[in-house]
């Protein structure tokens, strides 16, 4: 479980392919601190601490998750967004994020406003998933708030410490991106539709 409050940014180091698989090595801070069978959020997909290296820490893809992830066009020097599985004494800052990727999305613009950047995303709404009006997302594991929610797509309003601190801020126009919407709605949406 997390909370979509990203604690650094780590870099892909070497990526290995084994089979329908991809082993991902990653460069963070955290790394000492990490331990084997340890869940990381990495842009929003929970995986598991396989190995670690020094100051390198590796994990695994399955076939699945890189289906369903934009894991699979990262590249060796790209940044992921950072977050150790929360702990329980601990304040819940962004809201209850468990790391399992819905969908992702395409990034379709990039507008600076005064004092904020406004970032709108479009997603495949066959897949069934909604957001709604001030609703929570999480984008690459980064907790957010939804503006202008749309039937498949919604932007985000990004202040500048949350620019600086995520990869955000090395996003562009027609980037993919993983997207966990919230869980509660989620649950709301499938009781109705099993209604109806």
């Amino acid at each position: 479980m997390f909370t979509g409050i990203i604690e650094e940014i780590g870099v892909v180091k070497r990526i290995e392919k084994e089979e329908g698989n991809l082993h991902f090595f990653i460069e963070a801070a955290m790394t000492p601190e990490l331990k084997i069978d340890q869940s990381v959020a990495h842009n929003g997909v929970c995986l598991t601490v396989v190995g670690i290296f020094d100051d390198n820490y590796q994990v695994t893809a399955i076939q699945e998750t890189i289906a369903k992830t934009s894991l699979g066009s990262w590249a060796v020097g790209d940044a992921v967004n950072l977050e150790r599985g929360m702990l329980m004494s601990q304040r819940l800052d962004g809201h209850i994020v468990q790391g399992h990727v819905d969908q992702t999305a395409v990034c379709t613009n990039i507008e600076p406003q005064e004092g904020s950047t406004l970032f709108t995303f479009t997603y495949d709404s066959k897949l069934n998933n909604v957001t709604i009006e001030k609703g929570s997302i999480t984008v690459n594991g980064i907790s957010l708030t939804v503006v202008n929610s749309q039937y498949n797509s919604f932007s985000v309003a990004i202040i500048p410490y949350t620019l600086a601190h995520t990869n955000l801020n090395q996003l562009k126009v027609n980037d993919t991106v993983n997207l966990e919407f919230d869980v509660i709605g989620k649950y709301v949406k499938r009781l109705l539709d099993l209604k109806n």
